[in-house]
């Protein structure tokens, strides 16, 4: 199984570093020079590419080699940095980002979600059903992990590093991980599609993928489950910059430590599904802690919204407000690698030839739900307040745990 979980892990590292890049680094950046927080949150339609990945997932499956393509894929991103480098921002100021620089990066998230489509449907065929808690930790662990090397990383190397040479950096990356993906032996035994085995082009296609057993269900979860957590971790960080933390402090907790922290409860979730706890009661479980955790981080924002509150150094508020923080991401991690077990699960009952589009349609809905509320959060806050917000998102991570009762046997 190492054979297998090697690869992967390289592949789904680099694979976050597009998300660490923006969702770690930019906002914080912004938010520093000025913006508010609607437009902070409107730099996610960077990722409009993630949410297109059916038009091109048929194709993945289906036409040629997924390895070929995640190959291509990966070196594609590699030229895409290389093109970064070439092209650094104006100097002077960071409240604006460029507009050549992205266009850059939405290209770089295109290419990350060729890629990611590729890497899934190369696991999919590579995994057997009990290698799966194992399979998908490493996938979300190791995508977390390249996250934060791009996210606080970069913001660690800022300083050091001129832009140029923070996206050769990056480049070099890619083209290894390209080299990785054509020369591991594991891959090179996976067989392409033969074409008595392709799906036939037609309207129907979307049918035919909601007929699979489990997938309504499953659709419906994954578009709701992050739905509270999101809308909360995407302010949560920027009202405690509005209330004192310095941005390299809060690029410290909300990068590097928070993620250390959902990559910790990511590890765990695999551990628990490698240890044959049963999927659907060990993710309720995680749901409702997921749901006090969010209570508690509630009623902190809210008393720092009164006068007398203060974030100041070495006060108890301030350990409870980053603890707060790492805690919901570890519970966030929790939650993912059990959803993502959920998702494989469902799209290997799946015919083969569907499984890589049936994966992207479930990866997509995951991704719409995280960046509906991720998009609009800001929106919210600046126009109905901070108590109406986490009220709601309190509302919306209620929900997943009482539509687990509604789940169907297949999934079981």
């Amino acid at each position: 199984m190492r054979g297998k979980l090697l690869p992967l892990a390289g592949l789904y590292l680099v694979q976050g570093l597009p998300y660490g890049l923006q969702s770690g680094l930019l906002p914080v950046l912004l938010r520093a020079g000025g913006l508010s927080l609607t437009r902070v949150g409107l730099t996610k339609v960077l990722y409009a590419p993630w949410l297109f990945k059916l038009v091109w997932a048929p194709l993945v499956g289906t036409r040629g080699s997924p390895r070929a393509w995640l190959t291509l894929s990966t070196a594609a991103l590699g030229l895409v940095c290389g093109l970064l480098a070439a092209l650094p921002p104006a100097e002077g100021g960071q409240a604006e980002l460029p507009v050549t620089v992205a266009g850059l990066l939405l290209l770089l998230n295109l290419g990350a979600a060729v890629q990611d489509v590729a890497l899934d449907t190369l696991a999919m065929q590579l995994l057997e059903p009990a290698e799966l808690g194992p399979g998908n930790t490493v996938q979300v662990v190791a995508y977390k992990l390249g996250s934060v090397l791009a996210g606080g990383g970069l913001l660690a190397l800022v300083p050091t590093l001129s832009w140029p040479q923070l996206f050769v950096l990056l480049a070099a990356t890619y083209w290894l991980a390209a080299a990785l993906a054509w020369s591991t032996p594991a891959l090179q035994q996976l067989p392409s599609p033969q074409p008595s085995e392709l799906p036939p082009h037609t309207l129907h296609l979307l049918q035919d993928l909601l007929t699979v057993s489990g997938t309504l269900w499953t659709a419906g979860f994954v578009l709701t489950y992050k739905l509270g957590e999101q809308g909360a971790s995407s302010l949560f960080p920027l009202l405690l910059l509005d209330r004192g933390l310095s941005a390299p402090e809060l690029g410290l907790w909300n990068s590097v430590g928070a993620m250390a922290c959902s990559i910790a409860g990511s590890s765990l979730g695999g551990a628990l599904l490698s240890g044959h706890r049963k999927l659907l009661p060990l993710l309720r479980s995680v749901l409702q802690f997921r749901l006090g955790g969010l209570a508690c981080q509630s009623t902190l924002l809210f008393y720092l919204d009164t006068p007398w509150a203060r974030l100041d150094p070495g006060t108890v508020l301030r350990g409870a407000v980053l603890l707060s923080l790492c805690l919901q991401h570890f519970l966030g991690g929790l939650v993912t690698t059990a959803t993502f077990t959920l998702m494989m699960c469902c799209s290997q009952l799946a015919p083969s030839a569907l499984q890589a589009t049936h994966y992207s349609l479930l990866a997509t809905l995951e991704l719409l739900g995280k960046l509906l509320l991720g998009t609009l959060a800001g929106a919210l806050a600046d126009s109905l307040g901070l108590h109406f917000c986490f009220s709601l998102f309190l509302a919306l991570s209620a929900i997943p745990i009482l539509y687990l009762s509604l789940a169907p046997r297949a999934l079981a």
